[in-house]
């Protein structure tokens, strides 16, 4: 495997920064995650929707004050010939990350140096959620733009995700559902959600402190235009999802992740229901390169 670092692709054990590294101290990074599904009847793999995730990057790089010599679709260059020396076969998953590069003690932003590495590795489910998750509230709240904007994925903030995770599965759960510090739905611990209701998608607004989600845009997309669903984003109370008709995560990681059970409340039926069913399965096909008209979300990686 390999990586990009200090300008250079190099193999991924010479990627190392120091543990006097900014970043590493304090947090002070951002980073994508981005997924590249293998076609094994093209014999190709298709970065998705790699540009919007780079493009989404330097926006965080924005609210951390991290300037890079490299615009986002050079990002996406550099991405697709990690993934073309690596010589991937299978689905894959990428991690470009900008940081504060220098090295020393000091909790600030302004006048130090910025750096930007990207590597990848074989990624296969992230949640296991063939027959649907079950998810439950913790008592961790999802962090406040006024404290760490949650519209960036800036490194440091993922605690927040971690010590929801980990409640989440000690209480027996397989996911984490996050509120807001106003008792709203959020997010999970790490993936956007919906929740399905009269034939209708509901998912929170991004003044809730979600992630504006590149996959949650793209199946806002394709259930309006495939499935003829339209989607409303509001504020979503705890008790709607109880009574919800159907529920999902997604996200780069958790692709389309159906939620069967809600703080120990099955929702509906407690199956998969047959609007995440039909939208899951699209954008199984879109990701592949199987469907045409979205194609230009894809990036093929070997030049043939």
């Amino acid at each position: 495997m390999y990586a990009f670092f200090k300008g250079q692709i190099v193999p991924i054990e010479e990627a190392r920064i120091s543990v006097r590294t900014s970043a590493f101290n304090y947090g002070t990074g951002c980073y994508e995650g981005i997924r590249a599904y293998w076609n094994d009847e093209q014999k190709q793999l298709f970065i998705f929707r790699g540009l919007a995730h780079f493009q989404r990057l330097l926006r965080s790089c924005r609210i951390l004050m991290i300037t890079l010599p490299f615009d986002a679709e050079e990002l996406l260059e550099v991405a697709r010939q990690i993934l073309e020396k690596s010589g991937f076969q299978t689905n894959t998953y990428i991690r470009p990350i900008a940081y504060k590069a220098t090295e020393g003690i000091g909790t600030w932003l302004h006048d130090m140096e910025d750096d930007v590495t990207i590597f990848a590795q074989p990624m296969g489910k992230y949640i296991d959620a063939d027959d649907g998750v079950k998810a439950g509230t913790v008592a961790w709240r999802r962090i406040d733009d006024l404290s760490i904007p949650a519209r960036a994925k800036i490194t440091g903030s993922y605690v927040n995700s971690a010590l929801a995770k980990t409640e989440a599965h000690l209480n027996g759960y397989d996911e984490a559902i996050v509120l807001t510090q106003d008792g709203h739905v959020s997010e999970g611990s790490a993936e956007n959600i919906f929740i399905v209701k009269n034939g209708r998608l509901i998912t929170p607004p991004v003044t809730d402190n979600i992630l504006e989600g590149v996959t949650r845009s793209s199946l806002m997309q394709i259930a309006a235009e495939r499935m003829g669903v339209e989607t409303s984003e509001r504020s979503i109370d705890r008790t709607e999802l109880y009574l919800a008709d159907e529920a999902f995560f997604c996200g780069t990681s958790a692709e389309v992740s159906p939620i069967i059970e809600a703080d120990h409340r099955p929702i509906a039926n407690g199956k998969v229901g047959p609007i995440t069913s039909k939208l899951r399965l699209l954008f199984t096909e879109v990701v592949r390169g199987r469907d045409e008209r979205y194609r230009e979300w894809l990036t093929p990686v070997y030049r043939k």
